[in-house]
């Protein structure tokens, strides 16, 4: 068999950027790596027409290695494919991006095991730091994070304060003014679609739905319990319908649970808001293009993934672990019955 290896062309070196530049090896480093000292700016456009030219591309691991630092920052979710976390990801990319790190995501389908495992994973390629959405709801594990001295921040996670930095919203009360609001329509048998936890305390949502409940004097509202998806808010409308009296307006815990308990609804003949009143919490698109377009708690996906990135890179970096909670807003449209 032939040496097909012989015919690959050989990877272009920093010395040969400073040949073509007529430079030093150092000059090339300075101006590939912004410092440490000064190039003048024709200079550093004569190695930037030679990097061109040649296509050449530093060695990113190299240089990781020798300034102890991978500039890769990992994060993990429960589900991917879930709107939220999708565009939760996509904020703490480009959040990342700008402060010139690369990020690894691992999606852990809702298993603690698989969380583990991405865990682990950037533990092995030594990466700056690392973003958990855990399928834990209390005192998620990060034993081994905090071992390898690896700064960690818990995502949409602000209800128990630990000596770890956690972002999230604010759970509780923005919960209960999504019901209260729903009382201002004149509801009072209110129900809940609460999504399925992995721990031994109460949801946030749910403790603010118990909270405005109490405050208003209704007597104790019915929970349908399901997955936190589109499949589950279905399940849970087609037992809400088998109800024989049921409840005139209803918290979902997710956008995407509150999309196929809608379908659900649709599927029966019943009318939304006039039958049944529906919100729900997040703040996705897709509250925005269901029919009818959803009223829900929009969480401040942005704030809270630039607030978890400068825990990690930027200027949080090297104060003391803290939990941060961001004030929710409720977005009104036709499924509660204000348009």
């Amino acid at each position: 068999m032939p040496d097909l290896s012989a015919s690959l062309p050989a990877a272009v070196t920093r010395k040969d950027v400073a040949r073509l530049a007529g430079v030093s090896t150092a000059v090339v480093s300075y101006v590939v790596n912004g410092g440490p000292k000064n190039v003048a700016p024709a200079t550093q456009e004569k190695v930037r027409q030679a990097i061109a030219t040649l296509g050449y591309r530093p060695n990113v691991t190299a240089r990781a290695l020798k300034m102890g630092s991978s500039r890769i920052l990992g994060m993990v979710v429960p589900k991917i494919t879930s709107p939220f976390f999708a565009k939760l990801a996509q904020a703490v990319e480009k959040a990342a991006e700008d402060e010139g790190y690369a990020m690894l995501l691992g999606d852990s389908r809702d298993s603690l095991t698989v969380e583990r495992h991405h865990l682990s994973n950037f533990v092995d390629r030594q990466v700056d730091g690392v973003f958990l959405c855990s399928v834990l709801n209390h005192r998620p594990e990060v034993g081994e994070l905090e071992r390898r001295g690896i700064r960690t921040v818990l995502l949409n996670f602000s209800e128990y304060p630990l000596e770890i930095d956690a972002i999230g919203p604010e759970f509780v009360g923005s919960s209960r003014r999504a019901v209260e609001h729903l009382a201002s329509h004149g509801h009072r048998d209110i129900a809940l679609v609460q999504g399925l936890v992995t721990g031994n305390t109460l949801d946030g949502r749910e403790v603010g739905w118990r909270e405005a409940l109490k405050g208003l004097g209704a007597s104790e509202g019915r929970i349908f319990r399901c997955t936190f998806d589109r499949p589950g808010g279905y399940d849970a409308g087609q037992r809400f319908l088998a109800l024989a009296d049921r409840p005139t307006a209803v918290f979902v815990t997710s956008d995407e649970q509150a999309v196929g308990f809608l379908k659900a609804l649709h599927e029966a003949g019943l009318r939304v808001p006039e039958d049944v009143a529906v919100m729900s919490f997040d703040g996705s698109e897709e509250a925005e293009f269901s029919w009818p377009p959803l009223s829900t708690v929009r969480q401040p996906v942005k704030q809270m993934a630039e607030a978890g990135v400068r825990a990690i890179i930027g200027s949080g970096r090297d104060e003391a672990p803290r939990t941060q909670v961001f004030d929710c807003e409720l977005v009104l449209r036709a499924s509660c019955g204000c348009q």
